[in-house]
């Protein structure tokens, strides 16, 4: 796997490989059903053209009695309804932003990758 650059549209992470491209989201907290996604224009487009939501991968991180646990969980199809958009508004003055979140984590199919 290999690092896309920053600001590349869609993806994160592909495989040096093959065609294989995900969406990588870490989180502070425990595994939960809802995490922030990323911009909505982009992902509406490519949604309405008829291609699948990429695959993604969520790294869960949090502090418990014991140290530091670390949880990583691949979800490798999200379905449309299980996208949520909303709107981050900026006091500035500057222009609204669509963006989307990931809902009902906890009802989709995954594969962990990884726990400590």
């Amino acid at each position: 796997m290999m690092t896309l650059p920053p600001n590349y549209p869609l993806y994160d992470i592909q495989c040096t490989g093959c065609s294989f491209r995900a969406q990588v989201k870490t989180n502070l907290s425990k595994p939960k059903k809802e995490i922030f996604g990323a911009g909505w224009n982009i992902i509406n487009h490519v949604l309405k053209s008829g291609f699948q939501m990429p695959a993604l991968i969520a790294n869960f991180k949090w502090l418990e009695l014991g140290g530091e646990k670390q949880e990583i969980r691949f979800f490798p199809f999200i379905p449309k309804s299980h996208l949520k958009p909303r709107v981050v508004k900026f006091s500035s003055g500057r222009k609204d932003h669509k963006m989307f979140n990931y809902i009902e984590l906890d009802k989709l199919p995954f594969f962990v990758l990884f726990k400590s």
